[in-house]
């Protein structure tokens, strides 16, 4: 009777967890987010070293629920935090203060934001958020994302600037919707994962050109363990912003790559058995309309950018309506599985 007690006690206590996520990341077609954060906008956008610190900020949210929660900011990410003249931030939420507001149930949430002032690079953010919303209608085993007017006002100064940015679901608020485990654990390879979940990852990133992407070192990765038996792994994606399909100014293809652009497509994904890799391919196309009207429903994206992106995704398409370039991609095209010693 104990146990039956308190395995519904953790149920409900999970489900309520979930519910609570799902309020800021559920809706799919939820209207942008109204907020605006205060803080020393000098000291945070200058704090690039190291030993980043907590700034303290004030987060004010709008909208059908209204009110003001004391935040910690800290500045974040790799390539962006060095070039970028508004770098990427994380909010710490105080947890005991959040229930009750479009917040509740959260912790610590990546913010993107506009990286420069140029206007062009929030389109680049609206792109990069389009393609988040896309992998959603293929997967539910991927991040969501809630799209945010912005006011950032300096305190120090009284400046203010309004941009859009979008805020990524936690991995553990992901882990908890699709039960699984986050996992911090570097050097595991892509064959070690669940081979249709990564197939699917690795067509994904094909889909939208992107290459700026690790399993064995967990770059723009995040690795989860799932809770049921045989507890497989999986490799979930984020940060597209060096992706063709958003095409930034500042994205460059690595350098041991035989590509000059990032537009140009290459397949990183390991040789799978036609067991695996056609359903995937299958998923792809019945995905085809859901991860169009993705791009077209986000909001204040331009016509021609969603028209450059659709495009693009065109020629995917057209890859996998002709059974040749199929094999030309996804099977010479693919990576040898290492062979066990």
């Amino acid at each position: 009777m104990r146990l039956s007690c308190f395995l519904l006690i953790c149920c409900c206590a999970s489900a309520t967890a979930v519910a609570r996520a799902q309020s800021l990341f559920g809706e799919p077609a939820a209207p942008p987010l109204t907020l605006r954060l205060e803080t020393d906008l000098h000291a945070l956008t200058r704090d690039r070293g190291t030993e980043r610190k907590d700034h303290p900020a004030a987060l004010h949210f709008g909208g059908a629920d209204t009110g003001t929660i004391a935040v910690k900011l800290k500045t974040r990410g790799i390539f962006r935090l060095k070039k970028c003249a508004f770098p990427p931030i994380r909010l710490d939420l105080p947890s005991h203060k959040v229930e009750g507001t479009p917040f509740a149930g959260e912790d610590r949430l990546k913010l993107v934001t506009h990286c420069q002032g140029d206007r062009l690079f929030e389109r680049n953010l609206l792109r990069e958020y389009a393609l988040y919303r896309a992998f959603n209608t293929v997967t539910d085993s991927s991040f969501r994302v809630r799209l945010a007017h912005v006011t950032y006002v300096d305190s120090a100064r009284h400046d203010t600037v309004t941009r859009y940015g979008f805020l990524i679901e936690s991995e553990a608020a992901l882990g908890r919707r699709i039960s699984a485990n986050p996992l911090a654990v570097d050097n595991l390879y892509d064959p070690i994962m669940d081979p249709s979940y990564m197939t699917m990852v690795a067509v994904f990133q094909y889909l939208i050109g992107n290459t700026d992407w690790s399993v064995y070192k967990r770059h723009n990765i995040a690795i989860l363990q799932q809770l049921a038996e045989p507890k497989p792994l999986f490799a979930v994606p984020y940060d597209f912003d060096f992706s063709g399909a958003v095409n930034a100014p500042y994205a460059t293809p690595p350098e041991q790559l035989s590509i000059q652009s990032v537009r140009q497509r290459v397949y990183r994904g390991f040789c799978q058995p036609d067991s695996v890799l056609a359903p995937v391919l299958a998923r792809f196309r019945g995905a085809k309309d859901s991860m169009y009207a993705a791009v077209r429903a986000v909001p204040d994206l331009p016509e021609r950018d969603a028209r450059d992106v659709l495009e693009y995704f065109d020629d995917f398409y057209k890859v996998l309506d002709n059974r040749g370039s199929v094999n030309r991609e996804f099977v010479r095209g693919c990576r040898t599985q290492p062979r066990p010693r």
